[in-house]
């Protein structure tokens, strides 16, 4: 699974060939989540608050590099690098 981006502790990974809605997998230490890029709303799982709350802040200013980046990972393409938080 391709690693995206990597911030504070965060890690953020898509699958090659997902399945829909479009998403993306995060872990924190052992907490692990999965959220819908376009609602940014949580699927799967759950990350501490504060955690959630950067990821959330994260993909917020970045759902058209994750929208991309998950049309080319359904390809089985390399989804790319997305800047991290700062």
């Amino acid at each position: 699974m391709p690693e995206l981006c990597r911030f504070y502790g965060i890690v953020i990974r898509m699958y090659f060939g997902d399945h829909n809605p479009p998403h993306f997998h995060a872990t924190y230490g052992s907490s692990e989540v999965v959220i819908g890029i376009s609602t940014l709303a949580a699927i799967e799982g759950r990350l501490p608050p504060r955690a959630m709350g950067l990821l959330v802040e994260w993909a917020a200013g970045h759902q058209q590099d994750l929208l991309d980046a998950w049309a080319r990972a359904r390809n089985h393409q390399a989804p790319g690098r997305i800047e991290p938080l700062t």
